[in-house]
């Protein structure tokens, strides 16, 4: 088992590591959208809380030697049902025609007042 770190990231705060690989399985703990350099949360509109939370999956993925075309399930934590369809918009841009198994899960709220949080499983890249 390794323990997935990238570079460019701080060390997170609480009990926890961005990601973890074991058997050929990445799992990435849940993203928020924070700028990776100084962990500050972005609270702009979903959209773009959506594209930087799945940027912060994606380096997750690429340290561990992934990427976002290997995400075999995500689940996504949003905090108003409301905000679906623009984060499905956005999520479709970014992932084109790769369709994971994925589950959408209405929480109350999120840390820092984040809108969104993405948590995925992929698989490593065959090399």
């Amino acid at each position: 088992m390794n323990v997935i770190q990238p570079p460019d990231q701080p060390q997170p705060k609480g009990h926890y590591s961005p990601g973890f690989e074991h058997n050929g399985l990445i799992y990435v703990s849940g993203q928020l959208p924070m700028t990776l350099d100084t962990r500050e949360p972005f609270t702009g509109d979903i959209e773009e809380q959506t594209e930087l939370a799945l940027r912060n999956v994606e380096t997750v993925l690429k340290t561990a030697g992934s990427d976002l075309r290997h995400v075999v399930q995500m689940t996504i934590y949003v905090s108003d049902m409301e905000l679906w369809g623009a984060v499905n918009k956005r999520y479709s841009e970014v992932m084109g025609d790769h369709r994971p198994a994925r589950a959408i899960v209405p929480v109350k709220d999120l840390h820092f007042g984040t809108k969104i949080e993405i948590q995925v499983i992929a698989a490593k890249k065959e090399v």
